[in-house]
């Protein structure tokens, strides 16, 4: 089992396109992609050409949450009585280099996504009572990845008083939404191949 997060993990995923930067790809303005779109597709060609993964940014925040993550996993298998199985990296079955790394396997036909964010986004979640659309995609891509069903969406805030700290969203398997993801992925793949070949050839 390769830790999320430690340089094995990363190195599965180096020049890949995963879960957690679909919506990048799917990003769109009025008049075409979108510049994260752009800026994944560069990130991904100089992993390729480099065999480095790129720096990744991080803050104080993102920490806390990479770190209380453990726990939310805790409270949300004892609350919703299941076990939770931790997952490496799950290749598309049929894309090649692209995947997901979800949180976690729950029963024989589901997923969990955990996000342990600031206490204003936890909030905004509780009240909203929806999953924001990034994470959707970001959902259903795993969903691809690993033949599943449905996935739970996880905010947790410790901080918060004791009914307030776990919001759980099912969010179940779109077949439609993923033959679109797919196709935006092909696509999307395509252009950093012809990319990463260009400068290669530049290169020699």
């Amino acid at each position: 089992m390769t830790e999320q997060g430690s340089d094995e993990w990363k190195a599965l995923r180096l020049g890949k396109a995963t879960a957690s930067r679909v919506s990048d790809i799917c990003a769109r303005t009025k008049t075409g992609w979108g510049a994260s779109r752009a800026n994944y597709a560069a990130q991904l060609v100089a992993e390729r050409l480099t065999g480095n993964v790129a720096e990744s940014y991080s803050n104080a925040a993102m920490e806390w949450g990479n770190a209380t993550e453990g726990e939310a996993r805790a409270v949300y298998s004892f609350f919703q009585g299941v076990t939770v199985d931790l997952i490496d990296f799950v290749p598309h079955p049929t894309i090649e280099m692209s995947g997901a790394s979800p949180d976690g396997y729950v029963g024989t036909d589901g997923l969990v996504e955990i996000k342990c964010p600031n206490t204003a986004t936890h909030i905004d979640t509780l009240l909203g009572k929806s999953v924001p659309e990034k994470y959707i995609l970001q959902m259903q891509w795993q969903m691809a990845c690993t033949a599943r069903q449905w996935c739970d969406f996880v905010s947790y805030d410790p901080r918060m008083p004791e009914n307030l700290r776990l919001f759980v969203k099912r969010v179940n398997r779109d077949d439609v939404l993923i033959l679109d993801l797919e196709d935006k992925v092909r696509e999307f793949l395509a252009d950093v191949h012809a990319k990463t070949v260009t400068l290669q050839e530049m290169a020699a």
